[in-house]
């Protein structure tokens, strides 16, 4: 299962609408007979994939899956009639389908008399697919909110100089979480002061195989010249001050994971709006004193009316004069369905 997980979360892969899945076929001596994984809207599921490397060697074989294997026909034929029709013995999966138009898988497969074991590495299988859940749950995607700011919460200095607050650590921590995700979104004012490329850049500076979808939300008109409308990756200009708005159509396009770094104006707005579902902030051991603050008036006047956040993770990045410290953190009011073990 471990391989299996590794397979899915094969790097350079498109994100989007579907699961991120991985398969193994394994001999009854335990040895691999094949592997899989699904590459995207359109190709084959991980299952299928898999059995096109088994040729005729998948009888009495053991699948072993990070999702169970799906029941319904869409772009591609249901994955658990494919096992059956391969004579594959037993299949072992990690997480349920929670979607209910591909689920019924397991019983499909139970009925033809396979051998059917669930729930092997779970929790690895909800965290690899964690915004694919999420969309499902909630019909729209997960928003991460990222920001970078000095010990006493400022973005940037009082003459709007920002570069760089943070080591090159937390940059390059940043471009990993970047390449997580499948929209990057900003505001206009970010695009109009900083000037962005906003792109996902490996430790040498170049830029990696699968770049999301940049994204502007605002009113502003913006000149065609600014980088993050280069050809360095897909970008689109939504011409609102609706987060609701702008998240309903991402996920019409298919983004099920959204990293925001704009500044504190969209910042407020989505928090304001109850759309902020995992905040990452990067501290920096320096002080500013005055400067622009790392988010806008969330309209709040008393201590009681705070919103308050979860520490999930706290993590030194980097080392020596080059560590910051990573904060990730959850609101307490989120759905105790979205939370991890």
């Amino acid at each position: 299962m471990a391989r299996a997980l590794e397979l899915a979360a094969t790097p350079g892969l498109p994100l989007g609408p579907n699961p991120r899945v991985g398969c193994v076929l394994l001999d009854p001596d335990g040895s691999v007979v094949a592997e899989g994984y699904h590459r995207g809207a359109g190709t084959a599921h991980a299952e299928v994939d898999a059995l096109a490397g088994a040729a005729d060697r998948a009888r009495g074989t053991t699948a072993v899956v990070t999702l169970e294997p799906c029941s319904h026909t869409g772009r591609t034929g249901p994955c658990a009639q494919a096992l059956i029709t391969a004579g594959v013995r037993r299949v072992v999966f990690a997480m349920p389908d929670p979607n209910p138009v591909a689920a019924g898988g397991a019983a499909r497969l139970a009925a033809a008399g396979v051998e059917v074991v669930c729930g092997v590495e779970a929790r690895a299988a909800r965290d690899l697919n964690r915004a694919w859940v999420f969309g499902l749950r909630h019909r729209r995607p997960l928003v991460t909110w990222k920001y970078a700011a000095t010990l006493d919460g400022r973005s940037a200095a009082a003459d709007g100089t920002s570069r760089w607050i943070t080591s090159r650590a937390a940059r390059l921590d940043t471009h990993r979480l970047r390449g997580e995700c499948d929209a990057i979104l900003v505001g206009s004012g970010t695009v109009a002061i900083d000037d962005p490329e906003l792109t996902v850049r490996d430790s040498d500076d170049q830029p990696v195989s699968y770049q999301p979808l940049r994204v502007v939300m605002g009113e502003r008109k913006l000149a065609p010249t600014y980088r993050i409308f280069n050809d360095a990756a897909p970008s689109l200009h939504l011409r609102t001050r609706d987060p609701e708005a702008v998240l309903a159509e991402l996920f019409d396009r298919g983004r099920r994971h959204v990293f925001t770094e704009g500044g504190p104006t969209l910042a407020a707005a989505l928090l304001r709006a109850g759309l902020v579902d995992e905040i990452v902030g990067y501290v920096a051991p320096t002080l500013l004193g005055e400067g622009r603050t790392m988010v806008g008036d969330l309209g709040i006047a008393t201590i009681a009316d705070a919103l308050a956040f979860e520490l999930a993770e706290a993590v030194v990045v980097g080392e020596g004069a080059d560590a910051n410290l990573r904060l990730r953190m959850i609101p307490r009011h989120r759905h105790d369905s979205d939370r991890e073990d």
